[in-house]
């Protein structure tokens, strides 16, 4: 015997419905579609279709709002710094940016940078270089002797990040 003589046994294996091959075949005339109708034609596409009743998809509330301006920052709470400076996975002499904080393992995603909130407690000195954080959070970082620069995301419609005010524009007009 050779891998080329290799067969399943008789019967193991059954050959695909042949429709629409004469009466005699059993499945032939209507090629077991019944008569007539949407279905019985190729082409059909009615999944969601309720007879004229309004469909169920189109009953149902939508719920909810996607700001497409909206900005997705990955939360850090300044008490997982903490521990995280205290199990040396996080090095606090240094200043603490996403890049730091996304190398410990603590910022996930967060595309537009990092958003400190003021959850837990800060003992260690820490410099932080993010693009948010909240009142208590600040609070809580100057109150350990560190410092927390909020930096402004670039946005994509203007060179410099910055919003082009009506006074830049006209500087502009006038340089030209």
């Amino acid at each position: 015997m050779k891998l080329n003589d290799l067969r399943d046994n008789e019967g193991a294996r059954k050959g695909r419905m042949r429709v629409g091959r004469g009466i005699g075949s059993g499945k032939g005339k209507t090629a077991a579609r019944g008569q007539k109708g949407q279905k019985s034609r190729s082409g059909v596409a009615i999944n969601g279709f309720a007879g004229g009743q309004m469909p169920l998809h189109m009953r149902l509330p939508k719920r909810g709002f996607n700001n497409p301006f909206g900005k997705d920052y990955a939360e850090v709470n300044i008490g997982m710094v903490q521990k995280f400076i205290d199990a040396k996975k996080l090095d606090g002499k240094k200043v603490v940016d996403h890049d730091a904080l996304k190398a410990a393992g603590l910022a996930r995603g967060g595309k537009d940078g990092v958003r400190l909130l003021g959850k837990g407690e800060l003992k260690a000195k820490v410099s932080f270089k993010v693009a948010g954080a909240s009142k208590g959070a600040i609070e809580a970082v100057e109150k350990a002797g560190g410092s927390v620069e909020v930096i402004a995301a670039k946005q994509p419609w203007t060179k410099d990040g910055a919003k082009a005010s009506k006074g830049a524009k006209a500087d502009k007009a006038a340089a030209e």
